[in-house]
């Protein structure tokens, strides 16, 4: 076990760190995290208009349209919000003026949005929601970079010290900002490439995988690992597919709104909810498994983080058995995940189980947070119910190897970690 970890140590683990801690992919993360609160609310106005009771549709008709504005005011406008929050956090990281760095986000990205015509100019709103979700982290990251390059080659207007702070940095960015707009003006509309178009076919192909069943279990997989060798797998990945999962939640709100059946099963919420039970790789099943452990340790370690991870918090156990590291652990926290996945997955696609179309808190308890994201399917909630004693069977053989060897360790007085 100790060649296998300190390999892991010494060459996997710092290099997985690394990109972990890319400032670039941090900002990405922090703006799609920052977004969430917005996703919530529309959930709820939808919940409220589609509620799953008999006759509800017909008493809520006439309030349909007004229950349906926060919802577009929301995923509607989901784009807008992720450029200005990524260029922010971004704009902090690399130490520029971060509400500059965000408005010049937004003001680019509105830019390169408008339909132009003869007689008229107009925002296409459909890029301002789900579709857009990809140009506005793009142009975030660009845009930051370039106001970045121009502060420190000293390419910026500096007025004297004496006038108000405000005043100062806005005459800061204006060469920046004039750059980037002749620059994205020349593209999107003298050279008519339709920005968009070209960065949504650039990820098509991620797009597509991340909806099948081949590529969500090799998303799983993925993070269960990272989370394996002691990095944030969820945190790690989700710069690179929380745009993606927002854009199938954004696309199945807008189904449902429409009456169309749900496009999307791996939207926002479904690894979280029917993934992440109780925890990535479903720890409160190891936790019920070793509830009455005869090791004390397990056993008090069990008792401690069960309360948390009703929660979905399992870093008690993850860090405390530990699992993190050992290789005995692994397997069956690996395991969990790509079972739970495909599962789900399937039952989805079968239409046995309602796809994801409102977002929940991560934070939400098991079996209430499968019924919610669901937008109250009970099949789902008896479903997430199940899921905790097929993660215990997984979990009894492995976690009951490491009980004995624990035990077998303290009675020879050289105990040690499982």
């Amino acid at each position: 076990m100790n060649s296998d970890t300190g390999f892991l140590n010494r060459h996997v683990v710092p290099a997985l760190t690394a990109v972990s801690d890319n400032i670039y992919l941090a900002a990405i993360r922090a703006g799609m995290v920052s977004v969430v609160p917005l996703t919530i609310i529309g959930g709820l106005f939808l919940v409220i208009a589609y509620l799953p009771v008999a006759g509800w549709e017909d008493r809520i008709k006439d309030f349909l349209p007004l229950l349906k504005a926060p919802v577009t005011a929301t995923f509607g406008l989901l784009s807008v919000f992720v450029s200005f929050a990524i260029a922010y956090d971004l704009g902090k990281a690399l130490k520029q003026e971060a509400v500059v760095s965000a408005s010049m986000a937004t003001l680019i990205f509105l830019l390169v949005q408008l339909d132009i015509k003869p007689d008229d100019q107009v925002l296409v709103m459909d890029n301002l929601g789900s579709k857009g979700l990809f140009t506005a982290v793009l142009i975030a990251l660009i845009t930051v970079r370039v106001q970045k390059f121009f502060t420190d080659q000293r390419l910026v207007i500096r007025l004297p010290e004496s006038v108000p702070p405000i005043v100062y940095e806005s005459f800061l960015s204006l060469t920046p900002m004039i750059f980037l707009v002749l620059v994205f003006w020349l593209i999107r509309y003298v050279a008519g490439v339709d920005i968009n178009a070209w960065v949504q076919v650039a990820f098509k192909p991620l797009v597509f995988a991340l909806n099948t069943l081949p590529g969500i279990l090799v998303y799983a997989l993925l993070v269960a690992v990272l989370w394996s060798v002691g990095i944030n797998g969820d945190n790690a990945m989700d710069a690179i597919v929380a745009p993606i999962f927002l854009q199938y939640l954004a696309e199945n709100v807008t189904a449902m709104t429409q009456g169309q059946p749900l496009p999307n099963i791996t939207a926002y919420g479904f690894f979280t909810t029917f993934v992440n039970v109780g925890g990535t790789g479903a720890t409160i099943a190891l936790a019920l498994v070793m509830l009455n452990s005869k090791e004390p340790g397990f056993r008090k370690i069990s008792r401690l983080s069960l309360p948390t991870q009703i929660f979905q918090i399992n870093e008690p156990i993850f860090f405390g058995f530990p699992i993190v590291l050992n290789p005995i652990l692994m397997v069956p926290y690996v395991l969990n995940a790509l079972i739970l996945t495909a599962a789900t997955y399937v039952l989805m696609d079968l239409h046995i189980l309602q796809r994801p179309f409102v977002n929940v808190p991560w934070t939400t308890p098991p079996i209430i947070g499968h019924y919610l994201v669901t937008g109250g399917d009970w099949k789902s909630a008896v479903w997430g119910a199940l899921s905790i004693p097929i993660a215990m069977a997984v979990y009894y053989p492995f976690a009951k190897v490491a009980e004995r060897r624990r035990l077998a360790a303290e009675a020879s007085g050289h105990a040690t970690g499982a």
